[in-house]
């Protein structure tokens, strides 16, 4: 069995403990041997014989931080081969660590069309030759919708396209990240902007792009 440490927590309108609830079906569906956390001071002590760590953890504010000793322990496991993946708000955790936003691959910016505000947009895939996308269409999302900032050598694999609306007209017709992978030492690392809402979760498309990210990350 695969060994991952599951961290989820922070800030509650991200409903960490609900996707806590939608996520362990599908771990046990997987194959994943489960460490469960909320206290990320987890990270201080040795992680390298994790498989995978799973961040379903999000942050209120940009000043929080990890400490020096946990940002040398995530950077040994995931150069080591250990993977690192999650959703959502993983992008919008440990700010100021620039250690973390170097394995993530980038960071939440924005919210264009307003914070926790319901926006339908379509999930375009653009790369359908990664495992991670095998067999996920193109597919319609109403929910929060993200302006990201990636890293040069993140892989983005789906994307999200900017109506412009209702306040931010430069952004009409500007596609942002949705979902992306990449390499860090010998670690891989998935990403996905799905959530806010648990509905959004339990599509079809986004349940096997979660789960086969997950997957193709613990290797």
């Amino acid at each position: 069995m695969k060994k991952v440490l599951f961290l989820y927590g922070g800030w509650p309108g991200h409903l960490p403990y609900e996707l806590a609830a939608w996520a362990r079906p599908h771990f046990d569906d997987l194959g994943f041997e489960v460490e469960e956390t909320q206290e990320y001071h987890r990270f201080e002590r040795d992680l390298t014989g994790f498989d995978l760590i799973v961040i379903g953890w999000t942050q209120a504010l940009t000043t929080e931080d990890m400490t020096d000793k946990a940002e040398q322990r995530l950077m040994e496991a995931v150069r080591g081969g250990t993977g690192i993946a999650g959703w959502h708000g993983m992008t919008a955790a440990f700010r100021s660590s620039l250690p973390y936003n170097y394995i993530v691959g980038g960071s939440f910016v924005e919210h264009p069309g307003g914070e926790g505000v319901r926006v339908d947009y379509e999930v375009e895939i653009t790369d359908r030759d990664h495992p991670v996308t095998a067999g996920v269409e193109n597919f319609q999302v109403s929910s929060e919708q993200y302006y990201m900032q990636v890293n040069p050598d993140t892989h983005v694999i789906a994307t999200t396209t900017f109506d412009g609306e209702p306040n931010v007209p430069w952004l009409k017709g500007v596609a942002a990240p949705y979902a992306w992978v990449k390499q860090f030492g010998e670690g891989r690392v998935f990403y996905t902007a799905a959530g806010h809402e648990l509905d959004e979760y339990e599509k079809p498309e986004q349940t096997r792009l979660i789960r086969q990210g997950l997957a193709w990350a613990s290797r």
